[in-house]
């Protein structure tokens, strides 16, 4: 990669960042969040909250649990920015908003809606969670996983996980299509330009 691209995707990446600065605070929160984006945007091969801090140079990953724990910031306010800087990148009438999941192998009993069940990460019956996705594609371009939109638990049902995991008493349980169509439904409030919705048939 030249120079020149490398200075211009980290000024877009700056760009980026100013679009939402405000939603925190303070400005360490503000700083980490960049250190969490070129992280998530970095060829790391496992990507979690360890790898997230030594790529960024902390110690630790407490920095990183503390901005998606404990920080005050409002993420779906982000969530809505984020939709605005694609829409304005991206949008194209003709564009394609792509449901689809993925699966997060678990072993531990910490986290929040894990069963076994099929997960197609690891191409069989496994202990993981599922997690909904949305996506956006357009001749400008697409997003690399989704337009700021969470993924949700399929299943939560156990009152501990739910607490550790910060899962408000009123998320309750809801099925991959109701995911999916919670998030299309977000998208086109927000004005994101599709023509086209695309998942398997799994989404009905």
């Amino acid at each position: 990669m030249l120079v020149d691209e490398i200075v211009g995707w980290r000024a877009g990446l700056d760009d980026l960042l100013a679009r939402f600065a405000h939603r925190f605070g303070r400005a360490e929160p503000r700083r980490q969040a960049l250190s969490y984006l070129v992280g998530l945007l970095s060829p790391l091969a496992s990507k979690n909250g360890w790898t997230l801090a030594e790529a960024a140079g902390d110690a630790t990953p407490d920095r990183m649990q503390r901005l998606l724990n404990r920080s005050a910031w409002a993420p779906d306010a982000v969530r809505d920015d984020l939709f605005a800087y694609v829409r304005e990148h991206l949008g194209y009438d003709d564009g394609v908003l792509i449901v689809d999941e993925t699966g997060f192998l678990k072993k531990g009993i910490k986290s929040a809606g894990v069963q076994r069940q099929y997960c197609g990460t690891a191409g069989r019956t496994e202990n993981c969670q599922l997690g909904v996705f949305l996506a956006y594609a357009s001749p400008q371009g697409r997003t690399p996983d989704r337009p700021g939109v969470a993924s949700a638990p399929q299943v939560v049902r156990r009152p501990r996980p739910r607490e550790e995991a910060g899962i408000a008493a009123s998320v309750g349980f809801a099925t991959k299509p109701a995911l999916g169509l919670r998030m299309l439904e977000r998208a086109i409030t927000a004005g994101l330009p599709a023509r086209w919705v695309t998942a398997d048939e799994a989404y009905g």
